[in-house]
């Protein structure tokens, strides 16, 4: 295991991300966890532990090569399933202040597990993203909003913008049809009252496309947004 710390290491100084021993150790255990618990829950088909690092732990780093965050920065990982990106950027940053969204609890008790094995503060919520969305304390009320969930583009904005406050970002973590995904999302990014300031490619050391999608949010979201689950589904802006 000791040779997964060093893989990391070398990822995060090759991308130039700072990562400290202590830190590379967090994500060990991280990974022992997950692989733990995916024996008896469906977390994760990425079962590998050099797979692990390259494809969940640096991809969710990149996010900090993206959007450098202000010190204690209150982000939303939406749909966070078995934590990525939020747990990884916890871990890098720990003055942030995580809150992981997810609808499904035995996900959550996992993250619970993690968070208190890692000595991680953060907020755990079980809700959809469209209930969480409408909720008085989370709307408007994170300086970022991120999700790593293979829903098209348009969908997304409609999950996640409404956590996002005036000025906020939302971090869309895309694979290499991100293109494609944006320019059916010019509606979207319209009427939810958001623009594309910034669109970063990456190659992971396996050679796999990665897109990051940096969205501002101009002004609050119009109150008819999130629409119900449904109706996101059968009808996307």
């Amino acid at each position: 295991m000791e040779q997964i710390q060093k893989t990391l290491l070398e990822y995060t100084a090759q991308y130039d991300i700072p990562l400290e021993q202590e830190q590379a150790q967090q994500f060990q255990r991280y990974m022992e966890l997950l692989l733990e618990w995916n024996e008896k829950m469906n977390l994760t088909a990425i079962t590998q532990p050099e797979d692990v690092v390259c494809r969940h732990f640096l991809d969710s780093l990149l996010l900090l090569k993206a959007y450098p965050l202000s010190q204690g920065e209150s982000v939303i990982d939406v749909g966070t399933g078995a934590g990525f990106p939020g747990i990884p950027l916890k871990i890098a940053r720990p003055d942030l202040k995580l809150t992981l969204l997810d609808s499904l609890a035995k996900r959550l008790h996992f993250l619970t597990a993690v968070c208190d094995s890692l000595q991680l503060d953060s907020e755990r919520i079980h809700a959809r993203a469209e209930e969480g969305g409408r909720r008085a304390d989370l709307r408007d009320a994170f300086g970022l909003a991120c999700a790593r969930a293979v829903a098209p583009l348009n969908v997304l904005c409609e999950y996640c913008l409404p956590f996002v406050r005036p000025g906020g970002a939302f971090v869309a973590m895309k694979g290499p049809g991100a293109r494609e995904e944006l320019e059916q999302s010019a509606s979207a990014l319209k009427l939810l009252c958001a623009r594309l300031e910034k669109e970063q490619t990456f190659t992971l050391p396996d050679g796999s496309l990665r897109s990051i999608l940096i969205i501002r949010k101009l002004s609050s979201t119009p109150e008819k947004y999130p629409r119900h689950g449904s109706k996101i589904a059968k009808n996307p802006l």
